[in-house]
């Protein structure tokens, strides 16, 4: 079998490391914390539980302007980040088990996409999207007086 010459870098030498600066935006760093944040099961949505919050997030979905980064607050230093998340979690998971996959899944994905040390990420639960409840409303229907 034939041997391939090695692919020379731009400097010519095959061992020559490229001098420069990687500059990593605030908001690439959230935008890769956002998708593994949402790749755990049991989070609904990322953001504020307000219904009206979810509603708002809904209309920008529909018309496309989503924020990707929506409930996702990173802090970026040289070779260092912090990252904030706040979530809506699928009622019936542990909130507990939904928030440390949520750091494990940021941690990873920030720390081999990015190439930066997590110092730490915060997990907010806001609320609890009850399956098949309307917003605003809880299942049971409420009557005009209290239960004696």
């Amino acid at each position: 079998m034939p041997q391939r010459a090695p692919l020379a870098t731009p400097a010519g030498d095959a061992g020559t490391v490229i001098g420069g600066k990687t500059a990593i935006s605030e908001q690439a760093v959230a935008k890769i914390a956002a998708i593994a944040a949402r790749s755990v099961d049991g989070v609904f949505a990322l953001g504020t539980g307000s219904g009206s919050g979810r509603a708002l997030g809904a209309v920008r979905d529909a018309v496309g302007v989503s924020s990707a980064t929506q409930g996702v607050h990173v802090e970026v230093g040289d070779t260092e980040v912090a990252v904030d998340v706040t979530l809506v979690a699928v009622y019936g998971t542990p909130l507990t088990r939904i928030a440390d996959n949520v750091r494990a899944s940021v941690y990873s994905a920030v720390e081999s996409l990015v190439g930066l040390r997590v110092v730490e990420v915060n997990v907010d639960v806001s609320d609890v999207q009850i399956p098949g409840a309307a917003e605003g409303r809880s299942d049971k229907p409420r009557t005009g007086s209290a239960p004696v």
